[in-house]
């Protein structure tokens, strides 16, 4: 198994550089994939913001990565977590700090009014709590 960047998931989702993305394509079809959840975080920062592609694209690609059966994500479970709440309008990096802390904890405390708001709307588990 090999770890990706997120310059690598970057040009597979995008397409935006042929040579670099027939690679990209090709390492996932001949190799078991590792993708961390920093990774992730930084895939969707850079498809936000960079990239200004939509909430839906961004979770359709997310959800096609967690399909591939050679691709193996790092608290997959989490993870999806996570993406169900980032679908339901929650900013995808608070829902992945959420999500995966909740075996661990028995509360998420913030001072971000707005993540107390929307976490409490989606009944997430862990609880989010303002401090």
């Amino acid at each position: 198994m090999i770890a990706v960047d997120t310059n690598v998931l970057v040009r597979l989702v995008t397409n935006d550089d042929p040579v670099q993305s027939r690679s990209a394509a090709r390492l996932f079809a001949e190799q078991n994939i590792f993708v961390s959840r920093t990774v992730l975080l930084e895939v969707e920062w850079v498809l936000r913001v960079a990239y200004e592609l939509p909430r839906p694209a961004i979770h359709q690609a997310f959800e096609r990565l967690l399909s591939v059966p050679s691709v193996t994500v790092e608290d997959a479970a989490g993870v999806a977590r996570a993406l169900t709440w980032f679908s339901d309008g929650m900013d995808f990096a608070d829902a992945l700090h959420v999500a995966g802390s909740a075996d661990a904890i028995d509360g998420f405390y913030t001072f971000d009014k707005a993540l107390a708001r929307r976490a409490r709307k989606l009944g997430t588990a862990p609880v989010v709590e303002l401090v």
